[in-house]
C-alpha cells in the first residue's frame, strides 16, 4: 500500500458521491472516489423505489424540497446523455377512506408551497379511469405528472463511468478508517493506502457521522431505516401503468406500487428503525405487511406474482434533515448528511451546491476543455429488433450466448459489464449493469456460468469469485480436489 495524492477526496460512492464526482470531473482538477464495498452504488442507492420525485410532499422551505424539486427537471437531459432508462410515468395518489380524503387538500397545499403547480384533484371516477385496478373503495385522489421512473442501478454505474472517462479515480474496497488535518489539507488512512488530499467531501451515508467524528464533529448520529420491497414479475396480470400512492400518515409514506423501466412492478417499502447497519434482511413480517398494505390500494397483488425480496437501509440523521455544511476551523472539508429516501432524486442538485461549496473554499473551478458530456451503455440484446440483434452477433459472436434466459442476457453484454470503468467484480455487479439475474428464476440458470466468465476476464480463481465482495465467495474448490483431500 502506498500514499494516494489528489486535490479533492470524496468519501462515498453512493448516488451523491458518484454525481458530485461526474460535477468536479467537469474542472482541471485530481479527484479520487472512495468507498468500503467493492463497488459504486453504495447502500440505500441499489436498494430503493426507484422513483425520481417531484418533492410535491417534501417538507416546504426545507433544503429537501429545494434540492428535489431543482434536480427533477435535470434528469430528462441527464439520462438521456449518459444512456439510462427513464419514464415519466406520473403519480397517482389514492384516498380510500374519508379520513384519507380529508388530507387531500393539506397535501396539495404543500404541493403548490413547494412550487409543484401541476399537481391535479381527481375524483373517484377519473382514478379509476387512469388506474382500473386501484381499490373500488376509492374516493378520490391526486394526479402527480412529474413523479417518474429510472434504473437506480444504472444511474449510479453512468455517472461513475462519466466521471472515470473524465479522470476521475475510483477506489472501492476502500474503507477510510482515520480522517485528519494535514500539511496543506487532509490525510486519510484507508485499507487500501493514505490518501493525501486538499479537500475532502464526506458523502458516506450511513456512516457520515462516523467520518465526521474523525475530525471532532460529534453533533449529530445517523442510523438505518431498513425498507424491504418485493419486486413483481412482470408476466403478472397487473394492469398498473402509474406509481400508485398511498395517502401518507404522520409516521410514514407508507407503501406504494410502481412500474419498473424493465415492465415488472416494485412494492413497498417498510420503515423500520434499526441499530445494525448491516440489517440487510427481510423477514416474514415485513414482507406480510408490504402484501397486505399494498392490497389496500390494487386486491389483484398476489405474492404468488412475487419473484424477488430485498432490503434497503437509509440513512436517517439525527437532527433530521438534509444538511450540506462547511466549518470555519475545518477549510476544505464539506460534510453531506441527512440525504435519505429522496437522495436519487436530489443528488444532481445536491451535486451542484456541493461544487459550489467548494469554489468558495478555494477549489479551483477552471473548467475542463476537453469535458465528455456523453456517455453510451451497453447495448441491451432483449430490447433490439431482429435486424439489430444479427447485426450484433456478426460484430461479436459472444451476442449469439444468451446465459440469462429470463432477461435475455448475452455473454456479450456480460463481458462488457466487466472490462467498463468502474466495472463489475461480481455476480451482483455484473446483474446491476446488464440484469443478468434478475428475471424470473433470480439467477437459477446464468448464477452458474457467469462466475466462469468471470474468473476468465479477471483472470482469477473461482475460489476468488463472489456474490458481493469479500466474505461471499462462492465456491471453495473443485469437488474432486475435495473428495481427495477426505
Amino acid at each position: 500500500m502506498g500514499i494516494y495524492y489528489t486535490d479533492v477526496l470524496i468519501i462515498g460512492a453512493g448516488a451523491v458521491g458518484v454525481a458530485l464526482a461526474r460535477e468536479l470531473s467537469r474542472f482541471a482538477i485530481e479527484i479520487m472516489v472512495v468507498d468500503r464495498l467493492n463497488d459504486v452504488g453504495g447502500d440505500a442507492s441499489k436498494s430503493n423505489s426507484a422513483i425520481i420525485h417531484t418533492g410535491f410532499d417534501a417538507p416546504p422551505n426545507s433544503l429537501e424540497s429545494t434540492t428535489v424539486v431543482r434536480a427533477n427537471p435535470m434528469f430528462d437531459k441527464l439520462c438521456s446523455d449518459l444512456d439510462i432508462p427513464f419514464r415519466r410515468v406520473g403519480a397517482v395518489l389514492a384516498a380510500i377512506t374519508e379520513e384519507e380524503e380529508k388530507e387531500l387538500p393539506k397535501i396539495m397545499a404543500r404541493a403548490r408551497a413547494n412550487h409543484i403547480y401541476d399537481v391535479n384533484y381527481l375524483t373517484a371516477s377519473q382514478v379509476h379511469k387512469i388506474e382500473p385496478s386501484i381499490n373500488p373503495k376509492v374516493r378520490a385522489g391526486l394526479f402527480i405528472p412529474g413523479e417518474s421512473i429510472v434504473d437506480p442501478f444504472l444511474l449510479v454505474v453512468a455517472l461513475a463511468e462519466n466521471a472515470a472517462d473524465n479522470g476521475v479515480t475510483f477506489l472501492t474496497d476502500c474503507e477510510v478508517v482515520d480522517l485528519k488535518i494535514s500539511k496543506g489539507g487532509f490525510r486519510a488512512e484507508s485499507t487500501r493506502g493514505d490518501i493525501k488530499a486538499r479537500f475532502v467531501v464526506n458523502a458516506a451515508g450511513l456512516a457520515a457521522d462516523q467520518v465526521s467524528a474523525f475530525l471532532g464533529i460529534k453533533d449529530f448520529n445517523v442510523h438505518p431505516r431498513r425498507g424491504q420491497f418485493q419486486v413483481i414479475d412482470r408476466a403478472a396480470p397487473l394492469e398498473v401503468k402509474h406509481i400508485i400512492l398511498p395517502v401518507p400518515t404522520l409516521i410514514s409514506k407508507g407503501k406504494l406500487i410502481a412500474p419498473t423501466v424493465h415492465g415488472n412492478w416494485l412494492i413497498g417499502p417498510t420503515a423500520e428503525e434499526l441499530e445494525d447497519p448491516s440489517s440487510h434482511n427481510t423477514t416474514r413480517e415485513g414482507l406480510e405487511e408490504i402484501i397486505a398494505e399494498a392490497r389496500k390500494l390494487v386486491p389483484a397483488i398476489d405474492p404468488v406474482w412475487t419473484i424477488s425480496q430485498y432490503a434497503g437501509l437509509r440513512p436517517v440523521r439525527t437532527p433530521g434533515g438534509y444538511h450540506l455544511r462547511t466549518f470555519t476551523k475545518l477549510p476544505g472539508y464539506l460534510e453531506l448528511s441527512g440525504i435519505r429516501s429522496t437522495g436519487i432524486t436530489a443528488s444532481l442538485s445536491v451535486a451542484r451546491i456541493a461544487v459550489q461549496k467548494l469554489s468558495e473554499m478555494g477549489n479551483p473551478s477552471k473548467p475542463k476543455i476537453n469535458y465528455i458530456e456523453k456517455r453510451t451503455g451497453i447495448p441491451c440484446f432483449r430490447d433490439s429488433n431482429n435486424r439489430r440483434k444479427e447485426k450484433f452477433i456478426r460484430r461479436n459472436p459472444l451476442y449469439g450466448h444468451v446465459l440469462c434466459r429470463c432477461e435475455t442476457v448475452t455473454e456479450a453484454e456480460v463481458v462488457q459489464a466487466i472490462h467498463r470503468n468502474p466495472g463489475a467484480r461480481d455476480l451482483d455487479g455484473i446483474k446491476r449493469r446488464v440484469r443478468a439475474g434478475l428475471g424470473r428464476c433470480q439467477a437459477g440458470f446464468c448464477g452458474m456460468q457467469i462466475p466462469q466468465i468471470l474468473s476468465r476476464e479477471l483472470g482469477v480463481s473461482m475460489e476468488k469469485i463472489s456474490k458481493k465482495g469479500s466474505g461471499s465467495e462462492m465456491f471453495i474448490g473443485k469437488t474432486k480436489s475435495l473428495r481427495k483431500k477426505r
